[in-house]
This record gives structure tokens, sequence and C-alpha cells, in this order.
């Protein structure tokens, strides 16, 4: 597989998921990780799942092993969805996942609407506001902020895109909480689990894990118990370690 400029081959140990990053454009964070271990895909051939803001197609690719059915990612950034699609190539998965170099927006027109049984999305965390401060690097600018979507369009099209009693699995950040269940009960969404991720013991929460149903009751929230990312000493807890490198 032939690089470009910067990028390098990262490994996926728990998995045996190879992933082209990059320093300058785009690499997978633990919240990807932890997604893909979150999301309960169908293991049924005749599935279908999409992953949106797919970035470098890390979410999808560590979720190929989890479902027979076929994964469809979908991201805005051509060089991003270029380095996913060569990833795809990589693990030779080519006949399950499919990358799709669009805008999400598009998504339900590519898909068709009440066609998919499972969306996963690892969205932009931060408003685009005038005030924010944004990486002077466009590529992980439009990654971090909604600049090209935002969380409203990510629901709707999720929302769009499920078939009635189909799930979406999404990592956010807990200071959008409030907002993020407002959004979902406007698109026919019912939050169902959430799990507080924390960097330490003595952190704030800085990550959480959702899901939802669309046309789901909306009783019956759980909240599942907390992950913390590392021990006092700087080393990953005994649950991270197990999604990176399977121990």
């Amino acid at each position: 597989m032939k690089l470009k400029g910067d990028e390098r081959i990262d490994q996926l140990y728990s998995q045996d998921i190879k992933i082209i990053q990059s320093p300058s454009v785009f690499s997978f964070s633990l919240d990807a990780v932890m997604l893909a271990n979150f999301a309960e895909p169908k293991i049924s051939k005749n599935s279908f799942l999409v992953d949106l803001c797919a970035g470098n197609g890390a979410v999808g690719l560590f979720l190929s092993h989890k479902t027979h059915g076929k994964i469809a990612e979908v991201e805005i950034q051509p060089r991003l969805s270029d380095m996913a699609n060569r990833s795809v190539q990589l693990n030779g998965l080519e006949d399950q996942v499919t990358v799709y170099n669009d805008d999400l927006s598009q998504a339900s027109q590519i898909f068709g609407k009440d066609s998919v049984d499972v969306v996963t999305v690892n969205p932009p965390y931060f408003s685009n506001l005038s005030t924010s401060k944004k990486n002077p690097n466009e590529y992980l600018a439009i990654a971090r902020h909604e600049i090209k979507t935002n969380l409203r369009s990510v629901i709707q099209t999720s929302s769009d895109l499920l078939k009635t009693g189909g799930k979406l699995y999404m990592v956010y950040r807990p200071d959008r909480l409030h907002e993020l269940m407002n959004v979902m009960t406007h698109f026919r969404l019912a939050m169902k689990r959430i799990q507080f991720i924390y960097p330490k013991v003595d952190r704030k929460s800085n990550m959480m894990l959702v899901s939802a149903i669309k046309d789901g009751k909306e009783t019956g929230l759980n909240v599942d118990y907390p992950i913390t990312v590392y021990h006092q000493n700087g080393e990953y807890s005994k649950e991270v370690k197990k999604m990176l490198y399977g121990e």
C-alpha cells in the first residue's frame, strides 16, 4: 500500500485492523475506539450500517468484525475519504465496507430514507462560533468544529436514514447533553443508553457514549457504568487496554 506525505500505518491490535494515519491530516483517537466498542450492530449479513463523519474510516473498520452486514462510511473531506478507502483495501474489506466522499446531508438520497439498521457517528464536538478558537489546520478544524455540519444536521440525517427501531450510536461531549436530548426528541430518536468517560478518577467527564432508538419509548434510559481512561500513574485502565490491545 503506497503512503502519501507523512502518512503511516497504525494498528488496533485488539482487532488486527490497520489504519492509514497522518498527524497533519487526521489520526483516529480513543473516542473512535470507544464508539466502536460501544456500538452494537446487527450480525446478519442483510443488515446495513452507515458511519457518518467517518474521518479516515476507523469506526467502520473497527466495527467490521461485529457484523456480517454491509458498512458504508460517509466523509466530506476528499483527503480523509481517500485515506479511509485505502485503509479498507489494506484490510481486504472491499466486499463489506464502502467509502463515500460526500456531505452527510446527502446520505438519505444516496442510501434512501428508512433504509439503515444502525448509524454510528463521531461528529464535530464544538460549535462554530466567531469567538471559537479553531485549529489553524483546516482538516483538524473541520473534524472538531461544526464548520461543515452541525448537531441538528447530524441527528436529522441519522433519523432520516434509520428504519423504525433502528439504532444510533454516537460519541459526544457531556456539556452538550441537554441540547443533544432536545434535538434527538425533535427528530424522533429516544435516548436509551449513556456511558460517561472520565480521563482520571479525580477529573470531570469529558466524553460520553450515547445510543438512541428511532420511534422508541421515551422511558427506559440506562446509564452504564463509567469508564476511566487512565490510572493515576498514567497507565491505561484495564477496560481501555482491552479495547486497544485485547488484554
